[in-house]
């Protein structure tokens, strides 16, 4: 690899790296906002409980492109003083905390029983949620990396998940420690968070990304990290596609195999599924670096690119809007309610209506993108 090439891939990342975030958040719209949570295709739903979906890839997928980015900051970041380094990791992942809470907590205001307009009860406002486990594995994964480079990442990396399967066996409910009910993650937040704090969304107060398992989402972070240096030292040509890719089916096996010990399972974050996860992201970014890299066939990548350069943003957008959107009342529904009944319910089937409606959501949080991409708005958290 020519040293020109190799400054191009440390100062501009890559072009299927940005690719790959975009497509990350364009799928992130579609499963976050369908027309109908009760009428999904089965690959935009998530797994009940043990399982994998698409959707499933989703999340671990954005963490591992956090990670990727975070192996072309990092040199930066290592000239700074460690009391500025600590500082800017630490306000950043405050910062993106703050805005998932507040976003756990947007529209701030809801109806009594009376109709009356009320401020909601902050203190019972959910405290964890997606960006405040981004926030918190971009942390732990940041600080690894700063004392240790690769080599502690991968220390940190493999002891989590072997560490991990014991902590939730003998600290779960005897007999049944992976259940919905006994496992050892709901445990700790209910002592350490509370319920009126966590998720309701399983019938029950049990948080998806809770404390526990910060420590199982954070390898995914650091696997992005060490597969960025990977493709910064060995360039992007046909041995890096063939080693990503054969480095991917490898562990999407491994996955299955500790599948039958330790449960696939996204709710809990179990170490099978952090295998699978990046397994998979293995795959694509090997699909990708071949398509984009190597076969220079780039003229459909600019519609995810529109993602991928302001992602945080548009993600917090998208939940924004669509709650305006279901806040604003028209007639008998809701603005949305009224254009989901007349411009897709109307003469589609339920699925497809649902599907439709998402595509559609996400076309119109792309042109934000756009917008703001062609009037270089770049928010960077």
């Amino acid at each position: 690899m020519s040293i020109d090439h190799q400054k191009n891939i440390l100062n501009n990342r890559y072009l299927a790296l940005d690719v790959l975030r975009g497509m990350t958040i364009a799928f992130m719209v579609i499963v976050n906002t369908p027309g109908s949570w009760s009428n999904l295709y089965a690959p935009l739903a998530h797994a009940d409980w043990h399982g994998f979906t698409p959707t499933d890839l989703v999340f671990p997928t954005f963490l591992f492109v956090v990670g990727n980015a975070m192996s072309f900051a990092l040199k930066k970041l290592n000239e700074m003083s460690p009391g500025t380094f600590y500082k800017k990791v630490f306000k950043r992942a405050a910062l993106i905390f703050a805005i998932g809470w507040l976003l756990n907590a947007f529209p701030f205001f809801d109806y009594n029983e009376a109709g009356e307009m009320v401020f909601i009860d902050l203190s019972e406002v959910r405290l964890l949620g997606v960006l405040q486990r981004i926030a918190l594995s971009y942390l732990l994964a940041a600080l690894v990396v700063y004392w240790g480079g690769e080599r502690l990442g991968w220390i940190v990396g493999i002891a989590s998940l072997i560490l991990f399967w014991p902590i939730m066996y003998f600290f779960g409910e005897a007999g049944d420690p992976y259940s919905l009910t006994g496992n050892a993650q709901i445990k700790l937040d209910l002592l350490l968070i509370g319920e009126k704090r966590m998720y309701m969304g399983e019938g029950i107060p049990f948080d998806p990304e809770g404390l526990l398992s910060t420590m199982t989402s954070m390898v995914n972070v650091l696997a992005g990290f060490i597969v960025g240096k990977f493709i910064q030292k060995k360039g992007n040509n046909a041995s890096t596609v063939q080693a990503l890719l054969i480095s991917g089916v490898v562990l999407l096996a491994l996955a299955y195999v500790w599948d039958l010990g330790f449960p696939i399972n996204k709710k809990i974050w179990t170490s099978s599924y952090v295998l699978l996860t990046v397994g998979w992201d293995l795959v694509l970014l090997s699909g990708l670096i071949f398509l984009v890299e190597i076969q220079k066939l780039t003229k459909w990548t600019y519609f995810f690119q529109a993602f991928g350069r302001n992602p945080l943003i548009l993600y917090v957008c998208s939940g924004v809007v669509v709650s305006i959107f279901s806040m604003i009342p028209v007639g008998e529904t809701t603005f949305k309610g009224f254009i989901y009944s007349n411009l897709f319910t109307s003469w589609l089937e339920p699925k497809n209506a649902s599907f439709l409606f998402a595509i559609s959501y996400m076309l119109l949080i792309w042109v934000i993108g756009y917008w703001m991409d062609k009037k270089k708005i770049y928010i960077k958290v």
